[in-house]
């Protein structure tokens, strides 16, 4: 993903991709037979890796409410924070043709698992418009903030604002 980060999908090679992976290109076509099936590969691993430790930080109950969504979102979110992070995202955005429909349903995992946590933890009627009003923020300060810290630090006042 990185390597298509730095140049983009259209302007990546499968030789850029191939050194970057310290393989043969040959190997790399092994592996996958296209730049759109590598690609696609790459990209849905990073989003079911981002979904399985929003599922796994929301599960702990031990800790605050809060606490626990900064966490969730920062998975989600703020990995994706600075310069070579946030091209990233944006690669995965400008190309959901060749994701399919993951592009669609895993952001809509994620804002069950937020709406979840809260309706379970604090009892709020209105969880969905309040994960969605978080999500909204985080897109936001996505685009806004320098660093993941600022990110995180930003995140928590949102979300405490918001945790009925």
């Amino acid at each position: 993903m990185a390597t298509f980060a730095r140049f983009g999908y259209r302007k990546t090679s499968m030789e850029e991709v191939a050194r970057a992976a310290h393989i043969s290109r040959p190997g790399l076509y092994f592996l996958f037979s296209s730049k759109e099936t590598l690609f696609r590969a790459a990209a849905i691993q990073a989003l079911e890796r981002d979904i399985a430790a929003v599922e796994q930080v929301l599960a702990d109950s031990g800790r605050p409410l809060s606490e626990r969504l900064v966490e969730a979102f920062d998975q989600w979110a703020g990995r994706y924070i600075g310069p070579l992070a946030r091209d990233v995202a944006t690669v995965i955005e400008d190309n959901p043709g060749i994701l399919g429909e993951i592009v669609e349903t895993t952001p809509r995992r994620f804002e069950e698992l937020i709406t979840d946590a809260i309706a379970v933890e604090s009892g709020c009627e209105k969880a969905l418009p309040v994960a969605q009003t978080m999500i909204s923020a985080s897109i936001g300060l996505k685009h806004q903030v320098a660093s993941r810290e600022l990110y995180r630090q930003r995140m928590a006042v949102a979300i405490g604002l918001l945790v009925c």
